[in-house]
């Protein structure tokens, strides 16, 4: 029987992890294909920067909703529901021929984005705390959906045109869609409490927010990233579409792949002291994506995969924590994080290219990231002095 119930959650794990793989991919359409786009409908760089955000607005809103849903009604039920709404932007997309086309259509792919606290709040019921950090970051994998559209999407466009490129989505979108309905757990135990009741048992609680806060800078900075670098390669540097393309994808790998790392580490470690050594690495890469920026691609490439390597271990972390505290409010406290750490990626290129704007270079907006990175540093110090305070009185 434990047998077949160990079976029974790695096929949850899979079909998840799957799951968030595609979401992704659709969640990125827009800023990847970005370079393409702009041949045929006219954007301002301030244009092109909103179009590029958008997608994370409603992917970052929805995430309360969608973590309380998942524990209301099981992850079946919501993954098969996103997919099937996905459709509809998708589609609009494909056709669109004007900016605000593409901010409307691109607003919904934000669905895409959404998903994600669907199955940090469904996959921790089916394994002991031991092995939670891990799990989360194997199901945090499903990042790396943005790298096969940061991959594929532009090769397909150069060969198809841009349009076409983003109908091949539809497919996947009704083939996941099917998936779920079908092989996801129909049994999966669910969580009755009032959403209101569970905000009012864990508002006051000051982990909450830390949490929300290191998740606003660590995932945030991996979205912002995604969105931002295609465009940002071709324009700052005159690199192509494809190679652009080529390099975002390797950004997300790295940043993807190592979150399972960042989870296990989490299970093993002091969570507080690794993200420590988390925001002293991000702050250092904004050093040098603010250097690099400039003109010098190989310092710019530095500090990206600077970012990516802390992006990947401290999101695995952050995950670790939320159940480690909050098992009994899951689907709202993931949600409320998960929301921070989409909105964390929504701010950044706007405030990039405001700096450019006001001071004709990134530096200024890359100077602010380091300096938010080390008051997050200053913020993770305070709240393990405060647990191991906690814990010597026997709180």
């Amino acid at each position: 029987m434990a047998r077949d119930a160990d079976a029974g959650a790695r096929r949850q794990l899979a079909l998840q992890t799957g799951s968030l793989v595609a979401a992704f991919m659709a969640w990125v359409i827009l800023s990847t294909l970005l370079p393409f786009i702009r041949q045929d409908i006219a954007l301002s760089a301030d244009e092109a920067a909103l179009v590029t955000a958008v997608p994370v607005i409603l992917g970052s809103v929805l995430r309360i909703p969608f973590g309380y849903w998942a524990d209301l009604m099981g992850a079946r039920v919501v993954f098969t529901a996103s997919f099937v709404a996905l459709l509809a932007p998708v589609l609009f997309l494909s056709g669109a021929r004007t900016f605000a086309d593409l901010v409307a259509g691109g607003v919904f792919l934000g669905i895409g984005g959404a998903v994600f606290s669907v199955g940090v709040t469904s996959l921790p019921k089916y394994y002991p705390k031991e092995r939670q950090g891990f799990v989360n970051g194997v199901y945090g994998l499903g990042n790396a959906g943005t790298a096969l559209t940061t991959f594929l999407a532009p090769v397909a466009a150069q060969a198809w045109g841009w349009q076409t490129a983003i109908r091949a989505y539809l497919v996947l979108m009704a083939a996941m869609a099917a998936a779920n309905a079908l092989a996801g757990d129909r049994a999966e135990p669910k969580v009755k409490t009032p959403l209101a009741r569970q905000f009012a048992a864990v508002r006051r609680d000051v982990r909450l927010w830390c949490y929300a806060l290191f998740y606003f800078v660590t995932f945030g900075a991996f979205v912002a990233l995604t969105v931002f670098l295609p465009n940002f390669l071709a324009t700052a540097f005159s690199l192509g579409g494809v190679e652009a393309g080529l390099w975002t994808t390797a950004f997300i790998v790295v940043a993807a792949g190592l979150r399972p790392l960042g989870g296990w580490l989490g299970d093993r470690f002091d969570c507080l002291l690794l993200l420590v050594g988390v925001f002293a690495g991000l702050a250092a890469g904004a050093v040098l994506l603010g250097l690099g920026a400039a003109g010098s691609l190989p310092s710019f490439l530095a500090g990206v995969f600077a970012v990516a390597v802390a992006c990947g271990v401290g999101n695995g972390v952050v995950f670790k924590l939320v159940p480690t505290h909050f098992m009994a409010q899951a689907g709202l406290v993931n949600g409320i994080v998960a929301m921070m750490g989409g909105l964390g990626g929504f701010f950044p290129p706007l405030v990039l290219q405001a700096a450019r704007t006001a001071t004709g270079s990134y530096a200024a907006g890359f100077a602010l990231f380091a300096a938010f990175c080390l008051a997050c540093l200053f913020t993770a110090c305070l709240l393990r002095k405060r647990g191991r305070r906690a814990a010597s009185s026997g709180r």
